[in-house]
């Protein structure tokens, strides 16, 4: 039994601090909050409807929809009543929803709309687990018994006794399943994450003491409920520190949602910062005169005080000067802008990030932290905590973990955080974690003062015909650094020589393109365009040894997309989906044919 759960420790605030603001959604174009005793009484009501559904512990449910107050109050009353909430990506087909619902034997399923219901209708034959389908508040009645209106489901709970839930909470175990977290499946059927009350409290902790997260910090959720990352802020994070968390309306919206909120804490992947990269550094790009000279003042001031400090060093008298004039003349008005005006960190996490974009971002008073972790260590293994920061590395252990680098040179974690193992799949569990340690697949290495680089992943390893092992992640990361190249994924398994699929940027391009009076329709196969990123592969071939030089590349017509299956729900590069995508357009850098 175990009473320091993220369950108990909303309860706790309801108690405490009931009258603060624990969420707040955008209503009819305005921010409507909710206070902690207002969430603990959603909670409460849908954790005693699930009871008189019949949901038992150690049961699953599945919840299917974009962030939203249903999703977070779903997932929290399922771990009150001792059961395991395992959220579905919305971009998933009804094919991939049937997989995870069936594999979690979920008898309840939480939908956002009658779009993500559709998917579960599709497939209703193949779920012999499923009793009922509720839909988000807002949502009309569907005239299927399956399916519940959120009304009904509220309704549902005042037919359970509160005695009843009490006892369910008051039995959760520490080492019992609280969530499951599906794998996002770049190498195949996604696999079962299952992790314990006691691995979410020790990293809600964790990750508040590194962020110093508390009750004035406000956090806006837009990135998938499904993976870690984002329910350690908006979920466990949130409830352990007592933070605020405004639900974005969409993808979409969400430039205009971070200027509304101005959020204090802001966690993106790397294709999130990219894209805001691409924008800002168009726009500056553009800056003439004096205005340039201020810009390039502002910036370097910028970079100058965040070099400092990311040393643990105080900067200098006359770099502090130089930086209150740059805030007042440029970030002041700039930073905002971005919805970034009182952004205190900056955290990117999920997938590698450039340099050069974190350098470019430390340059607008933006110091962008990395993380590293994984879904199996509950998502932090390591951070670049703000005054000990070191770019180009993913920082230091967090405190209470272990990580070490094995022989062949794959980072190895043990700690509170490392999961229970993987649902019904033993040989898998016993192929990740050896000893206690979890093997993550990774690889890196440690720098004197033990700061952590990732090198490259064990099953990305390319053996070239020559028998040469070649990791292709920094050599993809220094290809992406072009403000013109979007992603870039280096080929070359078994073959004679490397090779490259690059993507362009849109908006970079487009700018770029108008500068030089080229038309944008059909780019990828402008010579223009060819003669520029030719340039820059040649340049970051002098970077790497001559067994890592790309010799040729091809120019594809659009970005890789979620949607088309070649990017995971976190952005990361599906590579075989890819490779098998585009063999013709690889077979030709292969057969002397001009790509």
């Amino acid at each position: 039994m175990s009473t320091d759960t993220v369950p108990h420790r909303l309860l706790a605030h309801g108690r405490e601090h009931g009258h603060r603001f624990a969420y707040s959604e955008r209503i009819d174009g305005k921010w409507v909050p909710t206070t902690y005793g207002q969430y603990v009484d959603q909670v409460q009501t849908v954790a005693r409807a699930f009871i008189s559904m019949g949901l038992e512990p150690g049961q699953r449910i599945c919840v299917l929809g974009y962030n939203r107050p249903e999703w977070v109050i779903a997932d929290v009353a399922a771990m009150c009543v001792g059961a395991a909430p395992a959220g579905i990506y919305t971009t998933c087909s009804p094919e991939e929803v049937q997989y995870i619902a069936h594999h979690a034997e979920a008898p309840i399923v939480v939908v956002e709309d009658h779009a993500q219901w559709e998917k579960i209708r599709a497939v209703r034959e193949q779920l012999p687990h499923l009793k009922r389908v509720v839909l988000m508040k807002g949502q009309d009645p569907v005239d299927d018994a399956l399916v519940w209106t959120w009304d009904q489901l509220i309704g549902a709970g005042s037919k359970t006794y509160q005695a009843q839930l009490d006892t369910r909470l008051d039995t959760l175990g520490g080492d019992e399943v609280a969530t499951l977290i599906y794998t996002s499946g770049t190498t195949g059927p996604p696999k079962a994450v299952m992790l314990t009350h006691d691995n979410l409290s020790f990293v809600a902790d964790a990750g508040s003491a590194m962020i110093g997260m508390g009750p004035d910090d406000k956090c806006v959720s837009y990135l998938p409920l499904s993976h870690i990352a984002e329910q350690m802020i908006s979920i466990h994070g949130a409830i352990t520190a007592g933070a605020q968390i405004f639900f974005a309306e969409s993808m979409e919206r969400l430039p205009d949602n971070l200027k509304e909120v101005q959020p204090t804490i802001v966690f993106g992947v790397p294709r999130v910062w990219e894209k805001i990269y691409d924008k800002v550094a168009a726009r500056l790009s553009e800056a003439k005169g004096m205005k340039r000279v201020l810009v390039e003042f502002a910036m370097k001031a910028a970079r100058e005080l965040h070099t400092a400090q990311n040393d643990g060093r105080t900067p200098s008298t006359a770099v502090q000067l130089r930086f209150r004039l740059a805030e007042r003349l440029i970030f002041k008005k700039l930073k905002p802008l971005l919805g970034l005006g009182n952004a205190r960190l900056c955290v990117s996490g999920a997938a590698p990030i450039s340099t050069e974009v974190i350098d470019f971002f430390m340059g607008l008073d933006l110091m962008i932290h990395e993380i590293y972790g994984q879904s199996e260590d509950c998502g932090p293994t390591t951070f670049n905590f703000p005054g000990r920061t070191r770019i180009g590395t993913v920082g230091v252990p967090v405190p209470g973990v272990d990580v070490t680098i094995a022989e062949d040179g794959e980072i190895c974690v043990r700690g509170p955080n490392v999961f229970k193992g993987y649902l019904k799949d033993p040989d898998a569990t016993s192929a990740t974690m050896r000893d206690g340690w979890l093997l993550s697949g990774d690889l890196g290495e440690f720098d004197s003062d033990g700061f952590l680089t990732i090198t490259g992943r064990k099953k990305d390893i390319i053996i070239t015909a020559g028998g040469k092992n070649i990791a292709p992640k920094n050599i993809e990361a220094a290809l992406s650094d072009h403000p013109l190249v979007s992603q870039a994924v280096v080929i070359g398994d078994r073959r004679k020589y490397l090779s490259a699929l690059l993507t362009f940027e849109p908006e970079g391009t487009a700018t770029w393109a108008n500068s030089k009076g080229i038309d944008i329709s059909g780019i990828e196969q402008s010579a223009a365009l060819r003669s520029e990123l030719q340039a820059w592969v040649d340049k970051t071939n002098a970077k790497f040894a001559r067994v890592e030089h790309i010799r040729k590349f091809t120019i594809l017509p659009r970005e890789f997309d979620i949607e088309s299956g070649e990017l995971t729900p976190t952005m990361k590069i599906k590579r075989s989906v890819i490779t098998t995508r585009y063999t013709d357009q690889v077979e030709a850098m292969y057969g002397g044919q001009s790509s």
